[in-house]
């Protein structure tokens, strides 16, 4: 068994990752001639999972001469061009060696999680079956290893992201995605974000202990921070087994929470345009602070890279045509509308996405249209307009007082933290 635990608040250097890396490859024990890695996407660009993949493929190509093939786990994403790949993962990586997973076409079936445990996890708020659908890829018997990396951190339908997750949804299909987003809308993003037994994470430890012990899996987890604009990473988390992941769980629980005591009235959050070009992933602006808002608060966020909603063409067509409606109108909707029936993914994030009338959320662009942001029930900025007065390159994450005295509290990227009152976790 493999299992390897690195913590460093300062950070832990490049050269103690690599070793890190090269040790979980030794005590593996077995031979490797073929060896499948699975990182995140450019959406993690800040998941230090990019390098760490790298390593991976010099240290397997080089010192065991062994072949590597790369597959991130896109789940419903747009993949990535040829310069997102570089960037990420460095230009000394030939193309041939990147595969795109299809989330619709390129799964198979290997099992079902039964809606009596659905049920039962749920507190009888769902009671469907799940059917577990991974890449076929996963199941190619030549592979000698394949290697899960990504990072752990709160996350918006599951709790705390990665581990399975970046299997059985990363490289998963479509009913394990829609029906695992639908589960956790329907059981609450507030009783789940930040911890980690919730349904979705049983649900797919379900698919863990009941269909995925014949894949040669090997787990790479990463916490993060940010310093001076840095990716420092804060734990290094190596195995397969449960516990490294738990480990990476409380890592993250210390590092990424960050807690308050009185609610904000007004959050600005910026959307770097390389990593952020939809609502669908821009809408971690809304999950991520949505604990910290007060009533009839302002969330404001500035997109400059959003240029649709969905990150496919179906689902943004079903997301321009129902809007960001909240809980009990989607659920609503769901009862009277095919389209929302078959696209239960879509469904929860129209949920996630909203704030349920309980702040207001604007959306400050300037590759879509105001019809089109109204369209969907979000308040229109124009972006030249709205950073003379919320400028990104002078503000500092945290509070800040503007010119005219208003007091704001800055994020500079949402995807690195979860903002909560503090009673919500009492």
């Amino acid at each position: 068994m493999v299992e390897i635990i690195r913590k460093d608040d300062a950070g832990i250097n490049d050269e103690a990752l690599k070793a890190s890396l090269a040790e979980s490859l030794s005590k593996y024990g077995k031979p490797l001639n073929k060896v499948l890695l699975l990182p995140p996407d450019f959406t993690r660009n800040h998941s230090y999972a990019g390098r760490l993949t790298n390593m991976y493929y010099h240290l397997l190509a080089g010192k065991y001469n062994c072949q590597v093939d790369i597959m991130p786990a896109l789940g419903t994403h747009l993949p990535m061009s040829d310069e997102e790949l570089d960037e990420m993962f460095g230009a000394d990586i030939p193309k041939d060696r990147y595969f795109v997973h299809d989330w619709r076409n390129d799964i198979e079936t290997i099992g079902q999680v039964p809606g009596s445990y659905v049920s039962e996890v749920s507190d009888g708020l769902i009671d469907y079956s799940i059917e577990v659908q991974v890449n076929r890829r996963l199941l190619d018997k030549s592979y000698d290893l394949v290697i899960s990396i990504g990072q752990v951190v709160p996350h918006e339908v599951v709790g705390m992201a990665n581990y399975t997750k970046n299997v059985v949804v990363g490289c998963g299909g479509v009913d394990m995605i829609n029906k695992s987003h639908m589960l956790g809308a329907v059981y609450g993003m507030e009783r789940m974000m930040g911890r980690d037994n919730t349904p979705v994470r049983k649900v797919f430890d379900y698919a863990e202990e009941h269909f995925l012990k014949d894949i040669p899996l090997m787990y790479v987890l990463t916490v993060t921070t940010q310093a001076a604009g840095q990716t420092c990473v804060n734990g290094l988390f190596i195995g397969n087994n449960r516990r490294v992941f738990e480990e990476a769980v409380a890592l993250s629980q210390e590092k990424n929470l960050i807690f308050v005591d009185e609610p904000f009235k007004k959050v600005v959050v910026y959307l770097d345009p390389s990593e952020f070009k939809s609502t669908w992933l821009g809408n971690k602006s809304v999950y991520r602070t949505r604990m910290a808002i007060a009533d009839d608060g302002d969330l404001i966020v500035l997109a400059p890279g959003v240029r649709m909603f969905g990150e496919d063409a179906d689902n943004d067509k079903f997301i321009r045509k129902f809007g960001y409606m909240g809980r009990m109108k989607t659920l609503e909707m769901y009862k009277e509308n095919e389209d929302l029936k078959n696209n239960l993914s879509v469904a929860a994030h129209l949920i996630h996405g909203s704030s349920d009338g309980r702040f207001r959320i604007s959306y400050a662009v300037e590759k879509m249209t105001q019809e089109e942001i109204e369209g969907v029930h979000f308040n229109y900025m124009p972006y030249e307009e709205a950073i003379k007065k919320f400028d990104p390159k002078t503000l500092k994450d945290g509070f800040n007082t503007l010119e005219d005295g208003e007091e704001i509290f800055y994020i500079s990227n949402p995807a690195l933290g979860l903002w909560a009152l503090r009673e919500h976790f009492e």
